[in-house]
């Protein structure tokens, strides 16, 4: 049995997976900012940790908790993040520093506390929860997509680095999630570029059409394509669990093609396909 540590267990994703890893016998550690909303997995059998992935002292202090308490720190699963919505122009610096904060910066130094013990050890697995925005990209999700493109940059070389010391680094790269994630993202959106009462935000109808594409993708035709949490955590645990995990977790039908597609088709024809899809002009 593993002990292993969460991030961002207060819903979806994370809390999904906690539930699971405890299920199965691991010692979980799951964490979120707020302890106070790990009531249900504390009654399931986790252990709640507060940390913050932005927050240095917070990181620290959760990692010495964890192998203070266990001795080891077998598994860490890198799930704590958001998505920053809203067009380039419009997205202050100060926004896209705290998406590169949560998303990659805290993800990297974590990885960067538990390595010691790992390689002392020399056993340890690290689950980086990415994305298909990872490897392709979407209307409205400039600042989010860098970070999870950064994510998969990062991960691809720690992978290499780190297999001398028997330590495995994997990415789960979800496509859409039935999650409270989309309704953070179009917030962000809306909350972008606010008209002055001199002029009209010249965005207006870019930001309808990408609110648009979440309403099909979550409540339309194509939400049976969409994953629920519960769905992703099965794959994350088998990531956690195989003798000998795959390098990526590529989920949902939906995600292959769309990966597929940027992979094959030059730019100009998959920026066709995304006018068509997005109805824009």
């Amino acid at each position: 049995m593993k002990v292993v540590l969460i991030t961002g267990c207060s819903s979806g994703i994370g809390a999904a997976t906690a539930r699971r890893l405890s299920r199965a016998g691991h010692t979980v550690y799951a964490s979120a900012r707020r302890p106070d909303t790990l009531a249900e997995l504390v009654a399931g059998g986790c252990r709640p940790l507060e940390l913050d992935v932005t927050d240095e002292a917070s990181m620290a202090a959760a990692v010495r908790q964890v192998e203070a308490e266990q001795g080891r720190l077998d598994v860490l699963v890198n799930n704590a993040g958001y998505g920053l919505y809203g067009p380039v122009e419009q997205v202050s610096l100060d926004e896209l520093r705290q998406q590169f904060e949560t998303n990659l910066f805290g993800l990297v130094r974590l990885c960067q506390l538990v390595l010691p013990g790992m390689r002392e050890r020399r056993a340890g697995r690290i689950v980086n929860v990415s994305s298909m925005g990872g490897r392709t990209t979407l209307p409205g999700g400039g600042a989010y997509h860098a970070s999870k493109y950064a994510v998969e940059a990062i991960s691809d070389v720690l992978r290499l680095e780190v297999r001398r010391f028997g330590i495995e680094v994997v990415l789960i790269e979800p496509g859409v999630v039935r999650t409270p994630w989309s309704e953070r993202a179009l917030q962000h959106q809306a909350a972008t570029g606010r008209p002055d009462e001199v002029s009209a935000d010249p965005y207006a109808d870019y930001k309808q059409a990408v609110s648009g594409s979440f309403e099909r993708a979550y409540a339309g035709p194509l939400a049976r394509l969409s994953l629920s949490p519960d769905a992703v955590a099965r794959v994350i645990v088998r990531a956690c669990q195989a003798p000998r995990p795959r390098t990526r977790y590529l989920i949902s039908p939906l995600a292959r093609t769309l990966v597929t597609a940027k992979r094959l088709l030059p730019d100009r024809a998959y920026d066709r396909l995304l006018r068509r899809q997005y109805r824009l002009p």
